[in-house]
């Protein structure tokens, strides 16, 4: 770097106060402002032993230019004036330059120290992967968090939806039933002294609707507990759980699969009956159709499940534009419930033409080895 010479006397650079009082701060002066400069200023701002008295750079659109003017140290285009300063403890030369570097070795004075060359690059190699070290650390807690945050809102809204239907099940099903089985005792009661025959028929009626409010107090119990806890089996849970929705809904059902259930982590094993669960009551609520398909792949390196229905179908697009419509689907609740897992989900429909939603789960190695344990 070409050193530019200048008739007014040396300036003397503004001393910032020390960022620690009584500590005993090191003055120094960086010659070269590009991206070792700017290393050594960026580490060197949160060193309270260290102060930077002074920058020299001939280019001012070197990247360590703003960003000394922030930090309010004095710049130079003449590196001269860095060493005629009277406070300097020590010179980084970090600007590549071969007649800056000879002026160094030729520059003694006592209790200044020189760093230049390939011991000054090393150094300020070695601060920039630090800092680069320190961005990545952040940005991968940072994503950790809002992953975190996003869990905690999808299982607080989990909890909420769960207990909503779960509480509609047992208003529509289970307490029709029972209202209805207690009007047939009251009949039986009525009827009994004058029609016995009568009441008998009555009494075979009210012990055919008992069974029918025992069947869906254990469908809300299976509903609860969905995965058996102590195997953690999805696929006997899934198929009792399709045999169950054929029942109630009067949809045909189809359920195949391939591959083997044991490299799966409890937690993926839940929040995928929780997605064929969301889907399916989908299909049923949105979709006026009598079949749907459901179709899990195990693979050893990644998962898929896929459920298709025949029904009257939607438009994508216009519903992937409307956040109202879109969570009214029940599709969030499906494509960051897969998130959750680290996978993704993909829906496709058209008018008529039904729905087929896709989801992936990529398996890591960690899930392999387990067997299913956490």
């Amino acid at each position: 770097m070409p050193a530019v010479r200048h008739s007014v006397k040396p300036k003397r650079a503004r001393r910032r106060p020390l960022k620690k009082r009584g500590a005993p701060a090191t003055h120094v002066a960086i010659i070269g402002a590009g991206r070792g400069g700017t290393a050594l200023m960026e580490i060197f701002a949160t060193d309270p032993l260290v102060q930077v008295v002074g920058i020299a750079e001939v280019n001012p659109r070197a990247d360590g230019v703003a960003l000394a003017r922030r930090l309010n140290i004095p710049i130079t285009r003449d590196y001269r004036e860095l060493l005629a300063m009277e406070r300097v403890d020590l010179i980084i030369d970090v600007s590549g330059s071969a007649e800056v570097g000879r002026v160094l070795q030729d520059f003694h004075r006592m209790g200044v120290a020189v760093i230049g060359g390939a011991s000054a690059k090393f150094m300020w190699q070695l601060i920039e992967a630090r800092i680069r070290a320190t961005a990545e650390i952040e940005k991968t807690l940072n994503k950790y968090q809002s992953l975190y945050r996003l869990y905690v809102k999808e299982s607080g809204a989990a909890v909420t939806e769960e207990r909503t239907r779960i509480a509609c099940e047992i208003h529509d099903g289970l307490v029709q039933n029972l209202a209805g089985v207690n009007f047939k005792l009251d009949l039986c009661q009525e009827i009994l002294r004058k029609d016995p025959r009568a009441a008998q028929t009555t009494l075979r009626e009210t012990k055919t609707q008992l069974k029918m409010a025992i069947q869906e107090a254990r469908q809300v119990i299976f509903n609860l507990r969905p995965v058996q806890y102590d195997k953690m089996d999805l696929i006997p849970a899934l198929a009792n759980y399709l045999r169950s929705y054929e029942t109630q809904y009067h949809i045909k059902t189809e359920f195949s699969v391939s591959g083997d259930e044991t490299t799966l982590l409890p937690k993926t094993k839940i929040f995928l009956f929780r997605i064929v669960q969301e889907a399916l009551s989908n299909v049923q609520k949105h979709a006026k159709t009598d079949h749907v398909s459901v179709r899990l792949e195990l693979g050893n390196e990644s998962l898929s499940a896929t459920i298709t229905d025949s029904g009257i179908g939607f438009d994508m697009d216009a519903v992937s534009l409307d956040p109202e419509k879109w969570d009214h689907f029940g599709l969030r609740g499906i494509v960051e419930r897969a998130r959750l897992v680290g996978g993704t989900a993909s829906i496709a429909s058209k008018k008529g033409k039904g729905t087929r939603i896709t989801i992936v789960v990529p398996l890591t190695q960690k899930e392999a080895e387990s067997h299913g344990a956490y």
